[in-house]
């Protein structure tokens, strides 16, 4: 019973916190060691093109609000 696992992948809050730590630039070492080595490319993929979209969705309704949407 030991208490550090081989299959310890990262959990989803995990996940969505690497990155935005990724996209802002701001990665620690240990976790950008633990997303390559214990992580899966495609969630990561996934997570990116899902939080890129959110983004520029939510600069485009900034936009609007601020130009008073003409």
């Amino acid at each position: 019973m030991s208490p550090k696992s081989d299959n310890n992948k990262p959990s989803i809050g995990q996940t969505i916190l690497s990155t935005l730590a990724a996209a802002v630039g701001v990665q620690s070492n240990k976790n950008r060691e633990r997303d390559f080595t214990q992580g899966n490319l495609y969630v990561y993929v996934a997570a990116g093109i899902i939080f890129t979209g959110l983004f520029v969705g939510g600069l485009i309704l900034l936009v609007k609000v601020l130009l008073g949407d003409q």
